[in-house]
């Protein structure tokens, strides 16, 4: 993917976000993930179903890339099982800490693949997986 097409997908997934819509419905659970070193601090709305995430919105105050690595990751994350969400998750991390990953699986969210080049980005691009992540694991502790 060149630097262009990362660009335009991430202008594009910022100025209109999917799935950014705040949610106050009882049938879906909400969980809350920021970053300690800037304004990032996103609330998330999940839907699961049989161990696969039906629906997930997100809302609040963040960065262009928080944002848009947001709408991404929404994107790709409905419909999957929580064990695939999970493999999902573990691929982003692969790409941002430069180890071997899946473009395929990732999608759209290849266009963070230089973000480790400036860490403090890399905790914007990593924010809504480290939530999720975190929801999951407790979630299947219940």
């Amino acid at each position: 993917m060149d630097d262009e097409v990362k660009k335009e997908i991430i202008l594009e997934n910022y100025s209109n976000p999917s799935n950014y819509q705040k949610i106050d419905d009882g049938s879906y659970e909400k969980y809350n993930t920021n970053n300690d070193s800037c304004v990032d601090n996103l609330n998330f709305y999940i839907k699961i179903e049989d161990n696969i995430i039906k629906d997930l919105k997100f809302e609040g105050e963040a960065c262009a890339i928080s944002k848009a690595s947001s709408s991404i990751f929404t994107d790709n994350v409905i419909g999957k099982s929580i064990n695939d969400a999970i493999t999902y998750i573990g691929e982003f991390e692969n790409m941002i800490d430069q180890k071997p990953y899946n473009e395929d699986t990732l999608k759209d969210a290849c266009c963070f693949c230089d973000i480790y080049k400036q860490n403090n980005r890399r905790n914007c691009a990593y924010l809504p997986y480290r939530g999720l992540k975190k929801y999951l694991e407790n979630y299947i502790n219940k």
